[in-house]
């Protein structure tokens, strides 16, 4: 019973957030609220979320300082040369900036956070994305799977997970899987690739002086492209004239809403802005190196590396009480969007996990498992791994889970080791699930709607996951 009400449960919430008939924050809480009755453990249902606020207020803490930091640092200057050398090899293409996209993530992530990647990487192009009017919903599904790739690096998180559970080194566990994971981010980028020709077909292709230089001229989608973004229209150039009135050139034509959005979507860029700190620009950049070094080298928890880098980097930039408090007040809006999506995922896996739903699914997965799949366990478990990392936390799979198929492996002559390089597979589909907190920050900052991203991310993310899984067979990996 509990196994059929747990997977009704998850596949309520999905439907509901994607028919965008509830918002992510309303189903997080009411969903499992309502079930966790339908068990008969409604009176529980205080300790189950105290207990899933306490393990996720540790990640609440870290995402709402890294985001005042990384904000900070974005506010002060920091990234924008990476913006810079980014539009020169983009220069305006949506293939090139998808591609872009990609690799930044990809690059990014090697400081094993998914958080700070996404920051990041949506702060240098988001603003790209916007002024060309490109899908967003491509950028955020692109940086996902590619932060999902490099997620399986050994201070990512999962491969410590996997090497914990089963008592195995994590270099022996990530080490051989580097060419199939290797094949993976290829994937991505082929991926990308595609995706990128599909936007450049339907957008077309600008000159990097049209998108550098915001206060002369602005970028319009001409006619023939709603404001949802289909169809084929053609990109058109509208001057500045138009705030006088006057026609823009190409096919579409400017109003003064369209230029002041369009200026303020290309704010990201602004050289003059009054909060640039050039002259701070290598205390920031030794500040940043150093807090991302204490992280991978676990000086302290990263909650307390960000609370602290924070600080620091408010008052060194901004020593003046009015500036400390309207950097605050200018993240805000992010901070209370991530922290509370964050309490409202205890919630969800709270009653998940509190009222024993995980097991029983586990349990009922693990059993059905046929006799004539012994031999193939490892297989098996990286197939597994693509849905239930996805609808469970990296916590629940990797300690649940994993030993239980282990156990059912080393009965088949199956190696612990190939197990756990399995069960990496998932990570592309995982780095969207809705109990990934790193997920709100990317759509948060992205102004992505959590349906619309999982729509379109699921089925590519899935794909990437297969892709990693067939490179590992055909490697002899697993």
């Amino acid at each position: 019973m509990l196994t059929i009400l747990g997977f009704t449960m998850i596949a309520t919430f999905l439907v509901l957030i994607m028919l965008k008939k509830m918002s992510p924050i309303a189903a997080l809480v009411l969903i499992p609220a309502l079930f966790c009755v339908f068990v008969g453990k409604g009176a529980k249902l205080g300790d189950y979320v105290i207990d899933g606020v306490t393990s996720l207020a540790p990640t609440a803490a870290m995402l709402m300082f890294a985001i005042v930091y990384f904000g900070v640092m974005i506010d002060v200057g920091l990234f924008d040369p990476i913006v810079r050398g980014i539009l020169k090899f983009c220069k305006a293409d949506p293939l090139r900036i998808v591609v872009g996209t990609a690799v930044l993530a990809a690059i990014v992530s090697l400081d094993g956070d998914g958080s700070t990647t996404f920051m990041i990487t949506v702060s240098a192009m988001y603003p790209l994305y916007k002024r060309l009017k490109m899908s967003l919903v491509v950028m955020t599904g692109v940086a996902a799977m590619a932060n999902g790739v490099m997620n399986t690096l050994p201070w990512g998180g999962p491969t410590a997970r996997a090497a914990t559970a089963l008592k195995l080194d994590a270099s022996d566990i990530f080490v051989p899987m580097i060419p199939a994971l290797a094949v993976g981010l290829l994937g991505v980028l082929a991926l990308s690739y595609v995706l990128g020709r599909r936007e450049r077909k339907r957008l077309g292709v600008l000159t990097l002086d049209d998108v550098l230089e915001p206060e002369t001229e602005t970028v319009l989608v001409g006619a023939g492209a709603g404001a949802s973004g289909d169809g084929d229209g053609t990109v058109a150039v509208a001057k500045k004239a138009a705030r006088t009135g006057g026609s823009g050139t190409g096919s579409g034509t400017g109003t003064d809403a369209d230029l002041s959005e369009a200026d303020d979507d290309f704010q990201g860029l602004d050289p003059h802005r009054a909060t640039l700190r050039p002259k701070l620009y290598w205390f920031n950049a030794l500040l940043t190196v150093t807090l991302l070094t204490a992280m991978i080298m676990e000086w302290l928890p990263i909650p307390v590396l960000f609370l602290l880098g924070a600080a620091l980097a408010l008052t060194v930039n901004f020593p003046h009480m009015p500036d400390q408090k309207a950097r605050l007040g200018a993240h805000a809006e992010n901070v209370l969007n991530v922290s509370g999506m964050v309490f409202a995922a205890a919630v969800f896996t709270g009653v998940l996990q509190g009222t024993g739903m995980v097991d029983h699914m586990s349990k009922w997965l693990v059993s059905n498992i046929p006799d004539g799949m012994g031999p193939h366990m490892a297989l098996v478990t990286g197939v597994l791994s693509i849905p239930l990392t996805y609808f469970m936390s990296n916590d629940g799979f990797y300690f649940g889970v994993l030993p239980v198929l282990a156990e059912a492996a080393q009965a088949h002559g199956v190696s612990s080791l190939e197990i756990a390089r399995a069960s990496l597979v998932g990570q592309p589909l995982h780095m969207s699930s809705p109990l990934v907190p790193a997920v709100y920050v990317l759509v948060g900052m992205a102004k992505v709607e959590f349906g619309d991203h999982t729509r379109f991310v699921v089925k590519w993310a899935a794909l990437t996951s297969l892709v990693v899984l067939g490179a590992g067979i055909l490697f002899g990996i697993i």
